[in-house]
């Protein structure tokens, strides 16, 4: 199988199925794809609309967590679980675009070929708090860890599956999945996404508690990366 979409939700009832039937019409026909939506401890209808929509779109597997384990536990789970060489992640509010993915896929194919294609929203669909939130994060991120990436943040990013499961695992490790991969030698490039309002309901987020959880999670990569030796060329003598 080529391609694995990731997609990560928590109550998000009224977005998460119209997400799924986007990703199937920008695929279906172009892929060999499967979609894996991670339930991560919904309390509202999220599940039970996603089971109830499986009839129709064989393409879809639920997985659920018995409780919430935050975002970073979701993609874990659904690369743990995937067939494809490839995974596409988006968030589940709606606001990544999935008609982006086919073009972001096309990418792996230019030379040098990149291990990750990430999304960079230049146009962001946000309150004006949050993009100046998301402003200063990214720039302390990039001067302290120089991963060379305009927008860490962005859900929409396609990735190598066996690169990630060679990375370390932390809670909110992908907001810092870039820096990562380029700590395991793998090559990064950025491509502009579209960025959507969101469709229905709330973030889970607010822009203190991301910001609180994101100074924290940047001194532990600063800390890793300064600490890699890798990666290692090792060769077994016969």
């Amino acid at each position: 199988m080529q391609l694995s979409v990731v997609i990560p939700v928590k109550n998000e009832a009224d977005n998460i199925v119209p997400l799924v039937e986007e990703v199937e019409a920008a695929l279906a026909g172009r892929f060999d794809f499967e979609i894996l939506v991670i339930d991560d401890g919904s309390t509202d209808a999220t599940g039970d609309r996603l089971k109830a929509a499986k009839s129709r779109l064989p393409r879809l597997r639920l997985i659920r967590h018995a409780a919430n384990r935050g975002q970073s536990a979701g993609v874990w789970t659904g690369v743990k679980r995937a067939r494809g060489e490839w995974i596409a992640t988006l968030d589940g509010d709606g606001q990544n675009d999935p008609a982006d993915l086919p073009q972001m896929f096309q990418r792996l194919s230019v030379d040098p070929k990149p291990d990750m294609v990430a999304g960079h929203r230049v146009n962001r669909k946000d309150t004006a708090s949050k993009k100046i939130a998301s402003r200063l994060a990214n720039r302390i991120r990039g001067a302290l860890l120089k991963d060379e990436t305009p927008d860490s943040g962005c859900g929409i990013k396609i990735f190598r599956r066996e690169l990630f499961l060679e990375l370390p695992y932390f809670d909110h490790m992908h907001r810092f999945l870039p820096a990562l991969a380029r700590r395991h030698g793998a090559r990064v490039v950025s491509v502009p996404v579209n960025h959507r309002p969101r469709g229905a309901g709330t973030s889970n987020y607010t822009n203190f508690g991301r910001l609180k959880a994101g100074l924290l999670d940047l001194i532990g990569v600063w800390w890793l990366i300064r600490r890699s030796r890798l990666p290692i060329d090792a060769r077994e003598e016969t």
